[in-house]
């Protein structure tokens, strides 16, 4: 009997995309907890613990609860995962996978899907790297949507950034509408003053520097107690840079510039600088700092000083390369070998030299091909592994579509699917009654009817076989999937994102060879779907 309560030792995972508007935990968290609490009683599992990660997405997997739970998985504490279905795990269908097939089984953890039938203790869960598909489909959707309610935004002149720009403030009366904050809006006025009288931005760091003037990302800090300033600024000091981001930033001319960056990937949080030209620019939407005259003269010096460089291209590994010492980002700089567009540096190295770091320069021709060169090796399949693995889950796609745990989990979830129906009926006679006012009528709608397409997309994905051509799609979908990675012939800022979560270069060094001197690099790529880094050394 203990052997048996040893081997039974099951924890939940519980997880909300979405803040709680009432104090405590979210109705859906309790509804989970109570959903699994229920299951566990039923297998005979003895519960150890829960982790509950409330308000957070499931397109990363850095979330604190979560990573609790790995580190009390390496412990041996549990032998079960129990979640209420595979998109609590996650909507990212690479890194689902992974947990699934690679790091679960390898701690001896069984992780068991209610809702969806999964349990990785039985051989007949091939299906579930579609359903991850799904999932991620439903989070894909989920953030178009909320970019396209952002861009309204933007267009209309509402400020949207979590922090108002240095110099400004957001007016207590409205969030959206930015006000001068007058100790840092002085500092703005002395930093264009000083630039349009010739002063260079390393120049005038240095002079804010002496006097003790706190930078932005340091001053936010102060301005905002609850923010920790290690998370916003390393050495805690101006930089030539930063002042180069303030002499540019037409926000201080009264105009709200928006939409500067975008993500590559819905998946990570990295972001990639905009063209100026693709800005959202809404002239006249709060107090000017300085005068059109001044910003003209301070671009006119900045102008005469700037190389005008040519061929600019879009550096693909932004936000995905980084120094292997300090773990600064890799930034571009210039070059002088003929053919080559630029060369990448240690950021912090950069920025303030050798007392930092060392350069880890690297061309970006040769990271670009070797970066592509283990994409190709790891990654793409032939046309026989194509075919062997498409038949592989098209099979155990018809076993699952007979299985009974999956037409019970169909029941429930076209149960739940009711329930939420008439909560939306319900909610329409309230409005009409008077019961209900707007402001409370359309997040209620909104929410529920995020969860009619979410549960409407979990009831596809169990559908039975109903006709030739509903497994047709299926089929065609599977297959599309799978052969995006028959070949590989160049590198996209999709795809970089898709499969890499992180690149390091490591100082390159010099050696002699029968044909001369070579340079070799140390070049490590963290793949999302492989538990152990790729390393490579690179060779000119």
């Amino acid at each position: 009997m203990q052997n048996r309560s040893a081997a039974c030792r099951a924890v939940l995972y519980l997880r909300l995309s979405r803040d709680d508007d009432n104090r405590g935990e979210s109705e859906s968290i309790q509804n989970q907890r109570a959903l699994l609490r229920e299951y566990a009683a039923r297998q005979g599992f003895s519960v150890m613990d829960e982790y509950v990660d409330d308000g957070w997405s499931g397109t990363s997997f850095d979330r604190p609860r979560f990573q609790d739970m790995l580190r009390d998985m390496e412990r041996r504490r549990f032998d079960i995962v129990l979640v209420k279905d595979l998109s609590r795990l996650g909507r990212d269908y690479i890194q689902t996978g992974r947990y699934l097939e690679l790091v679960f089984p390898e701690h001896g953890v069984r992780l068991i899907a209610v809702n969806d039938g999964i349990d990785t203790a039985r051989a007949d869960t091939d299906l579930a790297p579609f359903r991850n598909v799904v999932n991620e489909m439903y989070a894909r959707d989920t953030s178009r949507k909320i970019r396209s309610a952002l861009h309204a935004k933007m267009q209309a002149g509402r400020f949207i950034g979590n922090f108002a720009p240095y110099g400004y403030q957001k007016d207590p009366k409205d969030k959206n509408h930015l006000i001068p904050d007058e100790r840092a809006a002085a500092v703005v006025r002395r930093i264009f003053t000083w630039a349009a009288a010739g002063r260079r931005p390393a120049e005038i760091a240095r002079i804010l520097n002496e006097r003790g003037e706190p930078p932005p990302a340091v001053y936010r800090c102060q301005t905002h107690p609850g923010l920790d300033p290690d998370d916003y600024s390393r050495y805690r000091e101006w930089t030539s840079a930063g002042v180069s981001r303030i002499l540019q930033d037409v926000v201080y001319l009264g105009h709200i510039a928006q939409g500067k960056t975008d993500k590559i990937s819905f998946k990570s949080r990295k972001t990639r600088e905009k063209r100026p030209d693709t800005w959202i620019v809404v002239p006249d939407q709060h107090e000017p700092l300085i005068s059109q005259q001044t910003f003209d003269a301070v671009q006119r010096q900045r102008a005469a000083r700037r190389c005008d460089r040519k061929g600019a291209f879009e550096n693909l590994f932004s936000g995905l390369a980084f120094c292997a010492d300090c773990g600064k980002a890799m930034s571009t700089v210039g070059t002088r070998k003929k053919g080559s567009v630029a060369n990448l540096a240690c950021g912090a190295y950069k920025q303030r030299g050798s007392s930092a770091c060392t350069n880890h320069f690297i061309s970006y021709e040769a990271l670009y091909n070797c970066v592509l060169e283990a994409v190709r090796r790891y990654v793409c399949l032939s046309e026989e592994e194509c075919d062997a693995l498409f038949e592989r889950l098209n099979r155990r796609l018809r076993l699952d579509e007979r299985g009974r745990e999956a037409k019970r989990g169909q029941e429930r979830l076209e149960q739940a699917l009711e329930r939420t129906r008439r909560l939306v009926a319900q909610l329409y006679e309230d409005r009409e009654a008077g019961r209900i006012g707007e402001t409370n009528f359309y997040p209620l709608l909104e929410r529920y009817e995020q969860k009619t397409a979410q549960l409407q997309t979990q009831i596809d994905a169990l559908q039975p076989d109903t006709g030739i051509g509903n497994l047709q799609r299926q089929q065609e979908r599977l297959r599309a999937i799978i052969r995006r990675y028959t070949a590989i012939d160049e590198l996209t800022p999709p795809l970089l994102f898709e499969l890499i979560g992180r690149i390091e270069v490591g100082q390159g060094t010099y050696e002699k060879t029968g044909k001369g001197r070579a340079r070799r690099q140390k070049i490590t790529i963290y793949f999302r779907f492989l538990s152990e880094p790729c390393e490579t050394v690179w060779i000119e």
